[in-house]
Formats: structure tokens, sequence, C-alpha cells
């Protein structure tokens, strides 16, 4: 069931900053009711699940894909995904350049930074994001643009751990933004923040932020 009450309080908290109303696993009747109360930014996990609950919320639903995104389910979301946060390789990268040709559109792309303190089996280094930035193939993608950079923090109540995995992104975001732009790489989006660290998120320059349980209840 969605929280309108924890809904408006967010909305005065976040202020400029997009919320992106994490729904994975939730029924339709609670994004339709996320609907009615304004949201139009939904956030998906899986390819399956989002494709099955897209044709029931109205066109102007921008969906988000911020789970782990493998290259041979691209094609499911390539016609109507708004943007997708969890790019972390070229190989992806040129699968949604190859998917949006067919379907005339230029897909809007976030690189997802490993930034956590725990093992985690996605997520490019810095190292490796600068590397894919300056590699040559990505000038030849069309049909893609990089609008930035998502990272998700270290599960801990240590906030001051949180904070300094957040300001390392964002100064990696502000570095990205002034080193590199091109016809696709256009740096406007820091997706970072979850319910339990969106207010950090924002004190430390996310302009957008992920927030499902507080919203919907726990999974």
């Amino acid at each position: 069931m969605f929280n309108q009450e924890v809904y408006q309080k967010i909305l005065q908290e976040i202020g400029e900053v997009r919320l992106i109303a994490v729904s994975k696993t939730k029924p339709i009747s609670d994004l339709q009711e996320a609907y009615q109360a304004g949201v139009r930014d939904f956030g998906e996990n899986k390819v399956q699940e989002m494709c099955e609950k897209q044709p029931h919320l109205p066109q102007d639903v921008r969906w988000h894909l911020i789970g782990h995104l493998q290259t041979n389910k691209v094609k499911y979301i390539a016609s109507f995904v708004h943007l997708i946060h969890s790019v972390d390789s070229l190989k992806l990268l040129q699968e949604i350049n190859k998917q949006a040709q067919k379907h005339s559109r230029v897909i809007n792309c976030l690189l997802q930074i490993h930034i956590a303190q725990e093992e985690t089996k996605f997520g490019l280094s810095y190292e490796e994001a600068e590397n894919l930035l300056q590699n040559t193939a990505l000038k030849e993608l069309k049909n893609i643009r990089i609008k930035g950079l998502m990272g998700m923090a270290t599960f801990t109540e240590n906030a001051e751990q949180i904070r300094k995995e957040f300001r390392g992104l964002a100064g990696f975001f502000q570095h990205c933004k002034q080193k590199y732009q091109d016809f696709n790489l256009d740096f406007q989006e820091l997706s970072m923040g979850m319910s339990g660290d969106y207010l950090i998120a924002i004190q430390e320059g996310s302009t957008m932020v992920r927030i499902g349980s507080a919203l919907f209840g726990s999974r």
C-alpha cells in the first residue's frame, strides 16, 4: 500500500531533487495509487516485472531500470525505458545503443559506480569508469546518452561512512562533468540515496533519490 503521508513529507524534504518510487515486487494497484498521488517516476529492479507493469500505467510514467541489466534483456525495455541507472560495461552500452536504434530512440544511461565497502558483483571502480569514458568506441554510440552516475552506499548505521562514500562519488561526478563533454556524454544526474540515507545523499549533491520501503512498506 502506498503511503501518501510519507510521500508528501519526503517531497518537502527533497525539494528540487527527483524522487524515484521504487516499486519492485509491489502490485500494480500500489503503483496506480502512487500515480494518483502524483508519482511519475517508478524504479524497477527486474526487466520482466517492469514489462508486466508498464502497460497498466499511463503513458506519461517514466520507467527507471535500477537493478542489474543483462545484455540479452535490453531488447524488452528499449522501446519505453526512460533511464537505465545500472550500466557497468561498454558491452552493455553497445547493446543498449543497438536496441535503441531499432526504436529510433536515444536511451539515457547512468554508469553504476561501486562505492560501498561490501562485496557486490556490480558497479565500476572509479578507474574502470574513467577508462570506459576515454574509450574511443563510446563515440560511435549515437543512440545512448550517458547522463551521469549512480551509486549505493554501504548498508550501515555509520552515517559518516555513508557520507564519505557519497562525497567521493559526488566529487567524481563533478570531475566527469568538467572533463567529459561530448554529444553522448551529458553529466546532469547523480542518482544516490535510498530510504535509509537519502537525506545524507541530498546534502552531498544527489539529483535523484530511489525510495521504496519508506513509500510502499517493507518487502
